[in-house]
């Protein structure tokens, strides 16, 4: 145990935040959460409960729709809970499709949806039904462990390992750092899957995480370059690989990248990681462990709103923090590689990998799946396409989801499916390039809407877009219905961020590749002042635009908005 943590052990927790005592006093993530399951005079669990379930990959939740109605009828709220699976590089075979479309139609909203980590969640799974659900999850092979809390989360990696070998290798290397970095305590075996205690068996131990966990969450990417379809340096860890002749060489070690921020608090900032050094893949695991060793020892447990790993590296420096990542590993990193990112989009239809194998890249609105009333069926759809299928189902960053190795002989009967289920229709790139969280009615911390309302401002969008001749045209535009950054809104070139019902703060300069901050333009406006402003600024870049110039690039060429170098000068660089 490191000295740092074992100084926590003395220090007085009226220093620390609350959940500091909390994680040390749960009994390895076990809390009241057997009697709080077993209570069924509520559908919520206990106070404290409720944050040692995100450890376990889920999030109390009420319907904010019903709140005011409910609350008449002297109720209490009608709680639920978002469920949300551990899927490292996204895939999932098409009998795990079939158990998961069943568990959502069994246990939950009836829905699937894709999140910006390239797993799934399920909203409205009420208490007396995460058992069954997360134990017919368990059956197919996967879980909900570490899925949330101050844990290592999903790990996510540029989509499809049936493309190449190099995205194999990642795909398996995605794999390898959730499963070295996984909580070792068996609390979710004992409460949820039925796995009995043994009595006066060996001290349960956390080596890696000990009783403290990590100050807050941590994420890691993995990309190959030229495609940043994970927006890799928004993440605590990242790692590039370094592809030479088809094979991987290595990887660029990225640190100290992070979305989340809290309105009208200027020391809370997006920012985006820092290239420290290159390991080779044979050190990639040993590096991950000594990047979230040194945020355990030295985040902020006192301040969860500066608690992540970005605050680390800015109160210490990158320097300061790679020299701390190299004395764990007892080895110096080499330099970085040269590296160069194109886009941070999907590719959409069909195309063939390295092997010859087709996949197709659908496009699913803000990643839910359902059967809409307009007729497009996506969840039976893909119920369909998962009977016949017999290569793989993978998940992306944006929300997407591909029908990977398909035999050239199965192309046509997948086409059928998917034409017969209405899944596919004429989409723009402006609509292609865009991506909402959930926001209402289920998230606690949405300030307004955002998946509900994106599609139709996009219909608006869209008529500019005809009008000034650029239809043909992807602007990456990102919206959220709070300033927690799920849906990345800070790297779009165009952001909203939710302020309160009806209103959103408006961000530009983002850049297409996910490499630079965008900036607050206008804030806290409504849709008539969005429109107008959009209207005047899309009018202007279809007459004053260079050849192939984003939009991002172009409102700061024009001065239009001013570039932000940095995430501590995201609210304005000092004077």
């Amino acid at each position: 145990m490191s000295d740092i943590i074992a100084k926590l052990r003395d220090i007085s927790f009226d220093d620390l935040h609350p959940n500091e005592r909390l994680k040390v006093d749960s009994d390895y993530l076990r809390g009241t959460l057997m009697e709080s399951m077993a209570d069924r005079a509520t559908g919520a669990v206990s106070e404290n409960d409720t944050q040692l379930t995100k450890f376990h990959g889920f999030y109390q939740q009420d319907d904010r729709d019903l709140r005011s109605e409910r609350r008449h009828q002297k109720l209490e709220p009608l709680y639920s809970f978002m469920v949300r699976l551990r899927l490292p590089g996204g895939l999932v075979t098409p009998a795990q499709w079939m158990t998961l479309d069943d568990v959502a139609r069994r246990y939950a909203n009836s829905t699937l949806r894709i999140t910006t980590r390239q797993t799934f969640q399920y909203h409205g799974v009420f208490k007396e039904n995460l058992r069954p659900h997360l134990k017919a999850v368990n059956e197919a092979m996967i879980d909900t462990i570490a899925a949330c809390g101050d844990v290592n989360r999903n790990v996510i990696c540029t989509a499809n390992p049936h493309r190449s070998k190099a995205h194999r290798e990642v795909y398996e290397l995605a794999h390898s750092i959730s499963t070295h970095l996984l909580p070792r305590t068996r609390a979710y075996h004992e409460i949820f899957l039925g796995e009995e205690r043994v009595a006066g068996g060996p001290e349960e131990q956390e080596p890696l995480y000990t009783r403290h966990y990590l100050p807050r969450k941590f994420k890691v990417a993995i990309a190959i370059p030229p495609e940043n379809d994970v927006d890799l340096f928004a993440h605590d860890l990242g790692f590039i690989a370094h592809v030479d002749n088809g094979a991987i060489r290595g990887y660029n070690v990225c640190i100290g990248g992070g979305m989340g921020m809290t309105h009208g608090e200027p020391a809370t900032f997006p920012r985006l990681s820092d290239v420290i050094g290159f390991c080779t893949p044979d050190q990639v695991l040993d590096v991950a462990e000594a990047v979230l060793k040194v945020q355990r020892d030295n985040g902020d447990r006192h301040d969860r709103k500066h608690a992540r790993l970005k605050y680390t590296v800015e109160d210490h420096g990158v320097d300061w923090f790679r020299a701390e990542v190299e004395h764990h590993l007892g080895t110096t990193l080499d330099e970085a590689r040269d590296f160069h990112f194109a886009s941070n989009g999907d590719r959409y239809g069909w195309y063939q990998g390295e092997d010859g194998a087709w996949h197709y890249g659908l496009f699913v609105q803000n990643g839910r799946l359902a059967d809409f009333e307009d007729g497009m069926h996506l969840l039976s759809g893909m119920r369909a396409i998962a009977q016949v299928h017999t290569g793989d189902i993978i998940l992306t960053t944006n929300q997407n989801l591909i029908i990977a190795n398909v035999p050239a002989d199965k192309r046509d009967e997948i086409d059928a499916l998917i034409h017969r289920h209405r899944m596919t229709r004429d989409v723009t790139p402006l609509r292609q390039a865009s991506m909402a969280c959930v926001a209402f009615p289920t998230c606690g911390l949405a300030m307004a809407e955002s998946e509900r309302y994106l599609p139709s401002l996009i219909d608006k969008l869209e008529d500019v877009m005809h009008k000034v001749g650029l239809e043909d045209n992807a602007i990456n535009v990102r919206m959220t219905g709070c300033p927690n950054g799920c849906a990345r809104p800070y790297l779009a070139e165009i952001g909203f961020v939710g302020k309160a019902l009806g209103r959103y703060n408006l961000y530009l300069g983002g850049n297409p590749s996910g490499e630079r901050l965008n900036r607050l333009y206008r804030e806290n406006i409504d849709e008539p002042t969005i429109m107008d402003e959009l209207t005047s600024l899309l009018q202007r870049y279809a007459e004053e635009r260079e050849s192939g110039e984003p939009f991002g690039d172009y409102v700061i060429r024009a001065g239009i908005i001013a570039e932000t170098t940095a995430g501590r000068y995201f609210h304005g660089a000092p004077a």
